[in-house]
């Protein structure tokens, strides 16, 4: 029983330190940029920019190697997952139409998908020593 509690807590710790990760990075890349731009021909743009995307990617690979390096594969997957799936629900949820929804689900099973992609990437490599 011991064994399995010392196994378990490092991978609940990882949960939640990367979903903390997650929140807070996106707040500081997408958190604070809420309108939307407004083109020449009457288009609108935004509210986010291609360089704050690439920004939070590259923020949240960092911690998502970390996790994956050292087994902590659930940590890195469901911590980043639940991380930016509540931010864009809470970021997003002001939206009259509901459509923030999809949005959200998109967001929800993207994170899902490239986390555990680049997770078994990581993990593969660093068990066969590179």
């Amino acid at each position: 029983m011991r064994q399995r509690l010392r196994k378990l807590v490092p991978q609940l710790l990882a949960i939640l330190v990367l979903a903390a990760v997650a929140l807070a990075a996106w707040a500081a890349w997408l958190g604070w940029d809420q309108h939307r731009d407004v083109q020449p021909d009457g288009t609108t743009t935004g509210p986010y920019e291609a360089w704050q995307m690439i920004g939070l990617v590259l923020t949240l690979l960092a911690p998502v190697y970390w996790a994956a390096a050292r087994r902590y594969i659930a940590g890195a997957v469901l911590g980043t997952t639940v991380g930016l799936t509540v931010a864009a629900y809470d970021d997003w949820s002001d939206d009259s139409s509901g459509l923030f929804m999809v949005g959200v689900g998109m967001v929800m099973v993207g994170s899902l998908v490239v986390t555990a992609v680049i997770s078994a990437v990581v993990a593969a490599a660093k068990r066969d020593g590179r």
